[in-house]
């Protein structure tokens, strides 16, 4: 049987990509030594942190 994991992750989204931003995603696994999978997650908590930023910052305005 497999290792039980404090956070198992059982929802698969996909998604469709030009042939230059696979080249981008290769390259940027390449250069970090980090899976698709995580550099997806990174960048969505990067995104979300800007847009609370930037909602913020308009509220502010």
């Amino acid at each position: 049987m497999g290792r039980m994991r404090e956070n198992p992750r059982y929802n698969v989204i996909s998604m469709r990509v030009s042939d230059e931003e696979r080249e981008h995603l290769e390259s940027l696994m390449s250069t970090t030594n980090k899976s698709i999978s995580v550099i997806m997650r990174e960048a969505m908590e990067y995104f979300t942190a800007h847009y609370q930023q930037d909602t913020l910052n308009q509220k502010a305005a």
